[in-house]
This record gives C-alpha cells, sequence and structure tokens, in this order.
C-alpha cells in the first residue's frame, strides 16, 4: 500500500471516481471509501487529504447522507465538491437553499483568491456546474474564492484549518485548469510527493496477487484486449507456472478476433487454452432482450466455462478476471450509495454458486493506468492502442435478442468503421468506434426495388478514461465512406445514421 493517500468519502456522484482518477493523474495514490469512513479510520490509513464527492442529495433531504464531524477537526485539508461543499457548509454553522435558476454545463468563473487552490489559474475560467443548490450563508472563517453569474459562493475556503469547497467540478474535463486545481490541493496543500508510478502500482499489484492467491493455482480469462491481458502479465510475474489461462469464444466476438487473439496472445508465454462455446452462448442468448439479463446470462455462462475448463487442468480455486473501476462503478457495487446503469458481465453476472475466488488486480484502476503499466510491462502496442471492447461482446451492441443475422450486421458494419478510421489514421485519436443494429427497419431501394431492410446506427466518441465521452465530429466525406460501405457491402441494411449523444446523458455502449 502506498504511503501517501487522499481519501475520497463517495456519496454517490455519478463523479466519485473520476475524482479518484484525476488526483491519480497526479502521480498521487487515491481510494475511494464510503462516506460513513469515521475520523479515526482515516488518521489510521494515514491520510494527508480528504475530499468529499458530489452526489444526488441535498443537504436538507430527510436521511441525506453525512460524514463524521470529526475529520473536520483533524487538521487534515478537505476540498469538498458540489455536494461536499453544501454538506462542509451546513455541518459546520452554514447554511444551504435550493437555488431559484439551476446551473447545469459550461458556466464562466471569476477567481478572487490565487493564494492556494486556484494557484497559477486564470483568473476567469470554464467550468462544469451541475447542482441545485447553494451556500446562502457561510460558516464562521470562511471566504468566499471564486463567483459565477448564479453563485456568488463559487469555490469557498476557510484559510487556517485548510477547508475548501467548490460548486463546481474539476474532476471533469470540460473544466478548465481542473487537474491544476487538483493539483494544487493534493502536491500542494497536502504536500503529497508524487510517488504513484506506473512501476509502484505493478510492484503493489504483483505483492496483492501473491498474498491472494497463496501457494495455489490460479486461471485467468483472457480476450486478447488490454484488460485481461495486463492481468493475466501480472498474474504471471507473481505466480509464475501456477498461472493457466483461458480464451473463450462466445461468438460475439469482433470479426477474425478468434483467430487472430490466440495468435497474439502466444507471444505473451501465457499458457492459454482456447475454448469455442460461440454455440452455447448463443443458443442461451435467444429469446432475451432485455440488457441486463444478456449482461447477466453471459457473466454466468464464462463461469460455467471456466468451472469446466478447471475440472480438465486440474481443480482450480482461484480466478482472474480484468475489472477495472468504471466496472463496478456502473454495476453500483455493494456499499455504494449511487444508482446502478447496467450490470457489468465481470461483475453483476458472477453467480452465487460459483466456487472461484475471484482475483482482481486492477479493479482500482481506470483504462490509461492500466495502458501505462502495460506499456512498462512490454505489452505489443497492437494491445494497448486497440479500442476497449466489452466483455459480453458485439451483444451489447445488439438492441433486442441477438439473432444469427443482427450479429452478422453488426459485425461487419463495425469491421467497416475500424477499417475506414485505420486507412484515414483517426483510428488512434478516437476512444471507440462501432455499430449498433436493433429491430427497427427503414424502406430502402436497392437494385432499382423496395427494400425493407435494418437501419445501422454509427457510434464514434472520444474519451480520456470512459468515464465521460463526446460523440466525434468526422468530416462530411469520412462520414459518407461509411454509409456508403455499410449499405453497400453490409446485406439487409438500407439506412445508416449516426450517434450524436454524448455520455452523459447516455452511455458508450447501448446497453
Amino acid at each position: 500500500m502506498p504511503t501517501e493517500l487522499i481519501a475520497v468519502l463517495d456519496f454517490g456522484g455519478q463523479y466519485s471516481h473520476l475524482i479518484t482518477r484525476r488526483i491519480r493523474e497526479c502521480e498521487v495514490y487515491s481510494e475511494l471509501l464510503p462516506y460513513t469512513t469515521p475520523a479515526r479510520k482515516l488518521l489510521e490509513l494515514k491520510a494527508k487529504g480528504i475530499v468529499l464527492s458530489g452526489g444526488p442529495s441535498s443537504v436538507y433531504d430527510d436521511n441525506a447522507p453525512k460524514c463524521d464531524l470529526e475529520l473536520f477537526k483533524l487538521g487534515i485539508p478537505v476540498l469538498g465538491i458540489c455536494y461536499g461543499l453544501h454538506l462542509m457548509v451546513q455541518m459546520l454553522g452554514g447554511r444551504v437553499k435550493a437555488t431559484n435558476r439551476r446551473e447545469y454545463g459550461k458556466t464562466e468563473l471569476e477567481i478572487k483568491n490565487t493564494s492556494d487552490l486556484f494557484c497559477g489559474v486564470e483568473q476567469k475560467l470554464i467550468s462544469w456546474m451541475s447542482h441545485g443548490d447553494y451556500a446562502d450563508v457561510l460558516p464562521v472563517g470562511f471566504e468566499i474564492i471564486a463567483s459565477s453569474e448564479n453563485c456568488s459562493a463559487a469555490a469557498i475556503r476557510e484559510p487556517t484549518k485548510r477547508l475548501f469547497g467548490v460548486q463546481f467540478h474539476p474532476e471533469v474535463s470540460h473544466t478548465e485548469e481542473g487537474i491544476q486545481i487538483i493539483r494544487n490541493f493534493t502536491n500542494t496543500i497536502c504536500g503529497c510527493s508524487r510517488s504513484w508510478t506506473p512501476r509502484s502500482i505493478i510492484d503493489t499489484a504483483v505483492q496483492r496477487i501473491r498474498s491472494e492467491v497463496g501457494e495455489g493455482k490460479i486461471l485467468s480469462a483472457v480476450s486478447g484486449g488490454i484488460d485481461s491481458t495486463t492481468t493475466a502479465v501480472l498474474v504471471r510475474q507473481a505466480v509464475g507456472d501456477r498461472l493457466s489461462c483461458i480464451f473463450v469464444n462466445h461468438g460475439l466476438l469482433r470479426k477474425g478476433e478468434e483467430s487472430k487473439i490466440p495468435v497474439m496472445l502466444e507471444g505473451l508465454k501465457l499458457n492459454v487454452q482456447c475454448v469455442d462455446a460461440s454455440k452455447r452462448f448463443l443458443e442461451r442468448l435467444k429469446g432475451v432482450s432485455d440488457p441486463e439479463e444478456k449482461r447477466k446470462i453471459i457473466g454466468e455462462e464464462f463461469i460455467k466455462v471456466f468451472d469446466e475448463e478447471s475440472a480438465k487442468l486440474g481443480k482450480f480455486e482461484c480466478l482472474a478476471q480484468g475489472t477495472l473501476y468504471p466496472d463496478v462503478i456502473e454495476s453500483a457495487g455493494t456499499g455504494s450509495p449511487a444508482s446502478r446503469i447496467k450490470s457489468h458481465h465481470n461483475v453483476g453476472g458472477i453467480p452465487e454458486w460459483s466456487t472461484f475466488r475471484i482475483i482482481e488486480p486492477l479493479k482500482l484502476l481506470y483504462k490509461d493506468e492500466v495502458r501505462r503499466i502495460a506499456k512498462e510491462l512490454g505489452i505489443p502496442d497492437s494491445i494497448v492502442r486497440a479500442h476497449p471492447f466489452p466483455g459480453p461482446g458485439l451483444a451489447v451492441r445488439i438492441m433486442g435478442e441477438v439473432t444469427g443475422e443482427k450479429l452478422q450486421i453488426c459485425r461487419e458494419a463495425s469491421a467497416i468503421v475500424e477499417d475506414v478510421l485505420t486507412r484515414r489514421e483517426l483510428y488512434d485519436t478516437v476512444w471507440q468506434a462501432f455499430a449498433i443494429v436493433g429491430d427497427d427497419l427503414a424502406v430502402g431501394v436497392l437494385g432499382d426495388q423496395r427494400k425493407l431492410g435494418h437501419m445501422v446506427t454509427v457510434r464514434i466518441v472520444k474519451s480520456l478514461d470512459g468515464m465521460t465521452a463526446d460523440w466525434v465530429r468526422l468530416s462530411e466525406d469520412i462520414m459518407e465512406e461509411i454509409s456508403n460501405r455499410i449499405s453497400g457491402e453490409v446485406p439487409n441494411v438500407t439506412w445508416v445514421s449516426y450517434s450524436i449523444t454524448s455520455k452523459p446523458p447516455s452511455t458508450i455502449e447501448p446497453c
């Protein structure tokens, strides 16, 4: 465990984990903890700073979540963000009220004091607001250090106790100089060193794996993606030949991956066993339209395959998975006040009857952190730079039931999207690019005849970490090429559309 910690107390905000990710971007270790964590526990953890996250509640609501009042008396710097600011104000004797005009989206801030939290920041900057409450009366000793048009107390501080609050979200990429504001808090105000590096992450992960696995054998699920591959390489460093890997073709892979991935993994000496389970997965998905049910079925079927292979290879007690922070966040794991967005197959889909002890070396990491440690581990660039691909595969890019026709359309259309972006040298500039197909049909004209065919939606987004995302503005000629190729090369497609919804309010994957 790193010797320095910034503790983020989670009040259920959609950006709670993003705060920890931004702090780590400053090369400082941060961990998300329940908002009920007592002050004495924070002392035991040797926290050098505390962040109170945003959240969906109002502090004057019945049963609104509250932290331990004693944490404000520890002498440790505290930063309250949005709900965290309101909570600090109310608990220390101020007053919070509902606004007459809510602030959502990009809002201009005027900085009034640049001595600490806003050191090195421009006097005016664009911030990301998302609130319906405001600090009407500040506690004794607090002062305003930034304002917006509709919120006079957009940022506050109590300088002698090193207590700070911001109404906006510095962790969101839409806030200009947000990372500088966070760095000012973590590195300057809290005095943390820049010790959270790829090498330290690897060393910590290897030690934890050894401790969790003990002297036993371990299976690792590998899909050819960066998360599962990095997991397997870390496990191999920790336990050596006691690792065996399983690659499962569930019939929902991208075009050609069932033959490419085993070859790619061979070079990493991971002792990979390949299992073609495509028929059983597709059979179980017949007649299933609900996205949550599809994810759970796929997760359960994966565990069944691993259990069967474990029996063949010699019983394994542990199963390693490439679960990341976002998987846990969106699945709203136990103890989180956040709303469930979707159950990821490797989180919500693990059946209760499973006897595997699950090992998840990356579950506290974000995708960008995984990419950095993958490079440090020497994992090939072709894996490191590949776009994220969901564990349930094309099943979550097919709206409604997974049928053979829709599966072929989704696979072929997605391959065209990736091919066009690769040839146009745009593949590495975007986060994800794929096609979506559902049950909606539209009339087209093919071969001078009326044709009722499927509608395909192309989804291309840019992101830093997958927590937020924006749709990519393509040039007209690229959009035209994608459309012409999909409608011309993929059977039974008559319409092609382009998704222009960001995350939030949407998610990146459609279901």
